[in-house]
Order: C-alpha cells, then sequence, then structure tokens
C-alpha cells in the first residue's frame, strides 16, 4: 500500500524567502563589488545582487550556490551568512525575507557570464555604486561593516590579494577596507610581527636597494590564523 504524505495547512503566513550574495573582490587597489543588471521586474534595468528565490527542495546555502552560477555564471565560491533582511515592505511583489551572504574573491580568477533574467554582470568600484534594487543599498552597508570588523581579527589578505605582493599592496589593501589612513610603519611592524608573510626578495631579478620585497602568506600560518582569530588594530 502507499502511503500518501501527508499535508498541513498552516494558521500562519508564510512569506517567500530569497537570497542575496554580496561578492567583494580588489583590484587595481578599489575595493570592487559584483552586480548583476536585472532583465525582468520589477527594478527592469536596475543593478542588484545576484540572488533569487529559495525552492522548496534546496537549502539557503544551495539556492545562493545556484543562482550566482545562473546569474553570474560564477562557481567554487566560498560564502558565508552575512544576516538576514526582514523589512515589511523590502520587496514590491509582497512579503519577501532575504539571508543575504558574502564571499571575497580575486575578480581576475573568475569570467563573468550574464544568465538567468540578466542583462549585464559587471565589476564596480565601491564610489561607483549607488541606487541598487529592493534594499541593497542597505545589505551593501551591513556587508562593508562586517568586512571592516573581519579584517581585524583574521587575515583576508589571501582571498584578496595576488599570490604575491609587496607590503605596499597590503597596507593599501587594509586602508581601503577601512576606510581611513593607516601609519604605514606601524602597519609594517605590525604585520611583520605575526610571522604570516613569506619573503621573496632573495628569489627577485635585478633586484636594487629601493625595490619593495616580494611576499606571500604562509598558508599553514594564515589558516591557523583563521581558526584561532586575532585583533589587528593599528
Amino acid at each position: 500500500m502507499v502511503s500518501t504524505p501527508k499535508t498541513y495547512n498552516y494558521e500562519y503566513a508564510r512569506p517567500a524567502v530569497t537570497v542575496d550574495c554580496v561578492i567583494f573582490g580588489f583590484e587595481k587597489n578599489q575595493l570592487k563589488l559584483l552586480l548583476t543588471k536585472r532583465a525582468i521586474e520589477p527594478y527592469l534595468g536596475k543593478w542588484a545582487f545576484p540572488g533569487g528565490f529559495i525552492q522548496e527542495d534546496e537549502t539557503a546555502d544551495e539556492c545562493a550556490l545556484r543562482k550566482l552560477s545562473e546569474e553570474a555564471g560564477l562557481s567554487n565560491i566560498f560564502l558565508e551568512q552575512l544576516y538576514t533582511f526582514s523589512d515589511l515592505n523590502r520587496d514590491p511583489r509582497g512579503r519577501v525575507i532575504s539571508i543575504a551572504y558574502y564571499a571575497l574573491v580575486k575578480p581576475n580568477e573568475y569570467i563573468l557570464e550574464a544568465g538567468l533574467d540578466i542583462d549585464a554582470v559587471q565589476w564596480f568600484s565601491l564610489e561607483e555604486v549607488a541606487d541598487l534594487a529592493f534594499d541593497h543599498q542597505q545589505i551593501l552597508s551591513v556587508a562593508v561593516e562586517r568586512l571592516k570588523g573581519k579584517i581585524r581579527y583574521q587575515p583576508i589578505g589571501f582571498e584578496l590579494l595576488p599570490a604575491q605582493f609587496t607590503l605596499p599592496d597590503l597596507h593599501k589593501l587594509y586602508e581601503t577596507i577601512l576606510q581611513r589612513s593607516i601609519d604605514r610603519g606601524n602597519f609594517r611592524k605590525k604585520i611583520l610581527s605575526m610571522d604570516l608573510l613569506i619573503d621573496h626578495s632573495d628569489m627577485q631579478k635585478d633586484r636594487h636597494a629601493r625595490a619593495a620585497k616580494i611576499y606571500s602568506f604562509d598558508k599553514e600560518k594564515y589558516e591557523e590564523l583563521k581558526e584561532t582569530g586575532f585583533y589587528f588594530e593599528i
């Protein structure tokens, strides 16, 4: 005998649930943001974060990865949950709650491809971002504040910088994210004291006295600090 799945009649409202993905990159000394241009209503022609409605047979995490692939052609991205946005009027289609995610990536490692219901997908500097669809400007503000906090207790350069970089590159990354000036000498002293960097200056060809040293992250130490955390304040 085949059993029939039990159905329920809920007396409570069942709002729709979506995901939104805030993808940060760092390129040419600028913090970048990945946005998609909507090809459907509401907000036709507006820029927004990749995202969409969660299907009944998938988790929020699965939906976020699916929408990144469908809308922007991105895959193999490690996402962290950011915050849940539930203002009553955040979506003109009705009661919609959004679970936001964020990630840090190197833009040059990905080929963008506009997909489902999307006219274009593009990297923007933070200074260029304005008038986003839905409540995505609010989501962005929360994401930027989270990033400012994260850089103080976790090393994040590994996700944003090339494999090899200079201390000025790393210094600029911290200044850009924190949106303030940092004394170069104090930064150098603190970052080197963490024993997190591998010095490659001996391998530099035609090195002269004033050339900036080349470094990479010690991956083992980097992963250890991600687990244990630290407090980096200048």
